[in-house]
């Protein structure tokens, strides 16, 4: 056995950018990609992505170095997904909602030779290349950019002298594309939206990006020649690798370039989408939508969601709409999801509110990751499967990223002891399945007992006067923290209507009293991050502000009885 040794007919570095040679050789005429009036198949795809790679080599871009754009999701942004690496460079999407400050610190810190810019961000990214090359230093080089021009273009803003479709134009499709020698070579190059510290470059790898796209297309369940609907932007862990995905099922990737209520369902009724992913903000926007969409979908959209956890009523209505909605969890260092909530047949059988709470969990983990589990806070043991015991979600695996760029003291930190630290607190119910309940950071422990702020939220959602809720610890005199809640109402003006007394009667009813908030703050937005997830750090600096009243007890015992009761239940 042990002279049994590899060779090029039996081993081959593994790499998503050969989906894309293979659809174009069984495909060659199925639909690839649809956008408005555009429309290729994947032969074209493929001779496109040849002629973009053998273009951007001439441009004297070198194996790993950073290709940086900033696009939304336009036929070219899936394009460089597989043209960058077929180049041998590493391809950096970066988030278009960011200001140019921050976009001027990933092209510095990236050292980006290349940089490819839609003609809709043409702006910032100047006023980014302006702030990068004032600061100064070897890393303040401005990139060579590349406007991604369209037919949309009402302004013929240019940005440089170089232009995408002449790339194409100009490039070699007969050129053979970057032999990749080894499968821990960098593909990507992702950065963190940390609302409290500076973002990180997560780099991924070829091999755990090819096997994370595989494991979620199987257990998601998206069979052959998939219509994917680009409601996710691209720039958020690849489209959850879905990028590479649909070449290797032959899919059609409709693109779209707002992700709007009219749009989204435009494109489902045009070309049948049957998948598509989105944050549980899009939900909200599909319902207020709804009013303009006649009637119930023709067929049924499979959607799978990440994020924070959707309340469970709201999983409820978005699937009486058509939407079939498939629970995961993941992060930038995961290369997309890490868990989801694999579906049981036999759960068909329960009722609608029990169904869409157990598709409210996270789930089971990827097939890429050869483990997970929840540990005890500042312990290496494990959390008892009882649904209720709280601890850090660990992972390892070949899914998680080879680590942070030009940073070695975060990377070992975070695969300290062997496991990737996730930082998210959750429980391993009795079935082995994984629910999150909030960030380490955001769990409130009041008088010893560890209180999970999404907990609260869900309850609070449930509310048929709460639009929008938070959750976030403020100091109390006794029990050291308690909960304080910031919400937005339905309605303008239903603040007459609703006070801060109704919302803790509420809460107070439907959870232990211990939980339910001892304040109420009614805002007009929450303040948000450019992925749609509440600033819990600028809400928390607002409740250190607040201070709980201490509850005057009453001296008739039957008032606590139904607490003592239920808590003598529990022993």
């Amino acid at each position: 056995m042990d002279q049994l040794e590899k060779c090029s007919a039996n081993y081959v570095p593994l790499s998503p950018i050969t989906f894309l040679k293979r659809a174009a050789s069984a495909y060659p005429d199925r639909t690839s990609i649809v956008y408005g009036r555009t429309h290729f198949s994947w032969m074209q795809t493929y001779e496109r992505c040849c002629r973009l790679a053998s273009s951007i080599r001439s441009l004297h871009i070198s194996k790993n170095y950073v290709v940086s754009v900033l696009a939304p999701n336009v036929p070219a942004m899936y394009e460089m997904h597989f043209a960058v690496p077929m180049a041998g460079a590493v391809l950096n999407p970066i988030n278009t909602r960011l200001d140019a400050s921050t976009i001027a610190i990933h092209l510095r810190h990236s050292e980006a030779k290349l940089f490819f810019v839609d003609w809709e961000f043409i702006k910032v990214a100047s006023d980014a290349i302006n702030i990068l090359v004032a600061s100064g230093g070897p890393t303040s080089v401005s990139p060579l950019v590349v406007v991604i021009d369209d037919i949309d273009n009402p302004t013929g803003a240019r940005l440089g002298e170089l232009e995408y479709e002449d790339l194409i134009r100009r490039g070699d499709p007969d050129a053979e594309p970057h032999h990749i020698t080894d499968e821990w070579d960098p593909i990507t190059l992702n950065y963190t939206s940390g609302t409290t510290s500076a973002p990180k470059g997560v780099v991924y790898s070829h091999r755990g990006a090819y096997l994370n796209t595989l494991a979620l297309l199987l257990q998601w369940g998206v069979g052959s020649e998939p219509v994917y609907l680009w409601s996710l932007p691209m720039f958020h862990c690849n489209g959850w690798t879905f990028t590479w995905g649909l070449a290797a099922q032959g899919g059609v990737n409709v693109c779209i370039r707002k992700t709007s209520a009219a749009d989204i369902y435009s494109a489902i009724i045009a070309h049948g989408v049957t998948h598509m992913c989105c944050v549980p903000a899009v939900f909200d926007m599909l319902i207020e939508g709804s009013r303009m969409h006649v009637g119930p979908l023709l067929s049924q959209v499979h959607v799978l969601t990440g994020g924070a956890p959707p309340p469970a009523s709201l999983l409820e209505h978005v699937e009486n709409m058509g939407f079939k909605v498939s629970h995961a969890y993941g992060m930038t260092e995961a290369t997309g999801a890490a868990l989801i909530c694999e579906w049981q047949a036999h759960w068909d059988l329960l009722p609608a509110d029990e169904r869409a709470r157990l598709k409210a969990r996270q789930g089971v983990s990827m097939l890429s990751l050869a483990d997970v589990d929840v540990k005890k806070l500042n312990s290496t043991d494990c959390v008892p499967r009882d649904g209720n015991t709280m601890g850090e979600i660990v992972l390892r695996g070949s899914n998680i990223m080879k680590g942070y760029l030009k940073n070695p003291e975060a990377t070992a930190k975070a695969f300290e002891g062997g496991w990737f630290s996730t930082g998210d607190a959750g429980v391993i119910h009795p079935d082995g399945y994984i629910e999150i309940k909030d960030r380490l950071k955001d769990v409130i422990i009041s008088g010893g007992e560890n209180i999970s702020s999404v907990e609260v939220e869900t309850v609070l959602h449930q509310h048929p006067a709460v639009s929008q809720a938070a959750v976030v610890a403020m100091p109390h005199p006794k029990w050291g923290e308690s909960p304080c809640a910031f919400i937005v109402l339905k309605g303008d003006r239903m603040e007459n209507i609703v006070k801060e007394e109704d919302i803790i009667a509420y809460c107070q009813k439907n959870m232990p009293r211990f939980m339910a908030p001892k304040k109420v703050v009614f805002k007009d937005e929450l303040p948000m991050t450019n992925k749609k997830t509440v600033i819990k750090s600028e809400l928390r600096k607002i409740a250190k502000g607040f201070t709980a009243v201490l509850e005057q007890k009453s001296n008739d015992v039957r008032e606590h009885l139904p607490e003592w009761l239920s808590t003598m239940s529990k022993l």
